[in-house]
């Protein structure tokens, strides 16, 4: 069997791939995997289950609730909330488990399963692997009393909202902002935080009916964002994901500011506040080298992880720092947050433009990007992606003829059956030439 973790939790077609029966599978394997390293020790285990708007996301929460309860476990139903909402709360409420059911940015017909850990911290690989291989094990079932109980969190976007409103140093008055829910799990949460904080909020695709997730909106698809910044006028627009653990940018003139631009308005303002520990900020190795130029040239060391938010926070965790993110608009920041969260990093830009009477546009103009393209190639066998020799003498041939002026990335997908090809170089058109030329190598040597 495929291994069933990805870099992002469990995800596929829902009813599909991810089906009610794996669902409740994995939630028993995971409650009996947390209760045996200790997690449930001495008490009555709870655990919070929240979803985002997907319409799937209804028979899979129910599955999830039938096996945590079956296994034992009391469980508190938190609705439609965004990801790190879950995670807040999992803490929060003294929880023992935290699952959440999404695919992120992912279409709607697919969806996903993410488990926390208690402190709302996403599984290691190690307990991962451990659910996996202990799914449909025989296993002594809890009766009578000792089954979970199943009660509804009804306050939970209000506490979400007011941890966030929290870490703000001052109001948001006088600043007009759109908001982009990707019809997603933010689409109240989101203006309820920024309108409570003094923003005047102009939400978009705030409108979920279980099927328009992700659709033609949120921070995959700016274009709508874009035209709605200029047509209102906005100081600024920000676009979450479905789940909202993202989140890009747009400044006034419509022009898009993406995750590496937002890490560093956020890093110099945490070095101005004295509080970026070690003058340090974690990236990931698809950072724009313009990030990295512009950090080194304000005295912020930049340390890079493999892509995906779970590795940026084990850095952090491991060495202290209190900074992390993506380029595709993760960013972590571990004073308020266990993982990365949309909502938090706009109002976190937002107060930065307040503190400084800056527009995101000038505060986003401390590094210049250098062109960078990304082409995915689906339908190929991304386990081979490193093992191929013609497709590595490719790319260091490639490597060589951009010089110090560029840089090549090629990575198998964690979430989806791809293999992106990344290159920088000093310009649009090489960058795009030598990204197709490697994209119709890897087309040729790994296509299943």
């Amino acid at each position: 069997m495929a291994k069933l973790f990805g870099t992002d939790g469990v995800r596929g077609l829902a009813n599909g791939v991810l089906t009610a029966e794996l669902a409740l599978d994995l939630s028993v394997s995971a409650a009996h995997v947390l209760a045996e390293r200790g997690s449930f020790s001495g008490h009555r285990p709870t655990a919070v289950v929240g979803r985002d708007t997907r319409i799937s996301g209804q028979f899979l929460e129910a599955a999830v609730v039938a096996g945590l309860a079956s296994a034992g476990v009391d469980v508190l139903l938190l609705g439609e909330i965004p990801t790190p909402g879950v995670a807040y709360l999992t803490g929060a409420l003294g929880a023992d488990l935290g699952v959440m059911l999404s695919a992120s940015h992912n279409a709607m017909p697919d969806n996903g399963i993410k488990f926390l850990s208690r402190g709302g911290v996403k599984l290691d690989d190690t307990i991962e692997d451990a659910i996996e291989a202990r799914l449909e094990e025989p296993w002594h079932r809890p009766t009578a009393g000792d089954v979970g109980r199943v009660r509804t969190h009804t306050t939970a976007i209000e506490e979400y909202a007011a941890h966030l409103d929290s870490t703000l140093t001052r109001p948001l008055d006088g600043l007009r902002v759109v908001l982009d829910c990707a019809h997603g799990a933010a689409s109240v949460a989101g203006p309820t935080a920024l309108r409570n904080a003094g923003a005047e909020v102009i939400a978009i695709c705030a409108d979920p009916d279980g099927l328009n997730i992700n659709d033609g909106c949120g921070s995959t698809y700016l274009g709508v964002l874009q035209a709605a910044v200029l047509e209102h006028g906005a100081d600024v627009g920000f676009a979450l994901d479905g789940d909202a653990d993202r989140c890009l940018a747009v400044d006034a003139a419509g022009q898009v500011v993406d995750g590496d631009q937002i890490l560093a308005i956020l890093a110099l303002a945490l070095r101005d506040r004295g509080v970026l520990h070690q003058d340090t900020v974690v990236a990931t190795v698809m950072s724009n080298l313009g990030f990295v130029q512009a950090m080194t040239a304000a005295g912020i060391t930049v340390v890079q992880t493999a892509v995906g938010d779970r590795y940026v926070l084990e850095e952090m965790k491991q060495s202290g720092h209190n900074l992390g993110g993506e380029q595709s608009g993760h960013v972590i920041l571990s004073e308020f947050a266990t993982t990365g969260d949309g909502i938090l990093t706009a109002l976190q830009v937002l107060d930065r433009m307040a503190a400084t009477g800056s527009t995101i546009a000038e505060l986003a103009a401390v590094m210049v990007r250098l062109p960078q393209v990304l082409v995915n190639v689906p339908g190929v066998d991304k386990a081979r992606t490193h093992a191929d020799e013609v497709l590595a003498a490719a790319v260091a041939e490639a490597e060589a003829e951009l010089g110090e002026t560029g840089r090549i990335l090629l990575r198998p997908s964690g979430t989806e059956p791809l293999v992106r090809v990344m290159v920088e170089a000093a310009s649009a058109a090489t960058a795009q030439q030598v990204a197709d030329r490697l994209a119709a190598v890897v087309r040729e040597r790994l296509t299943l």
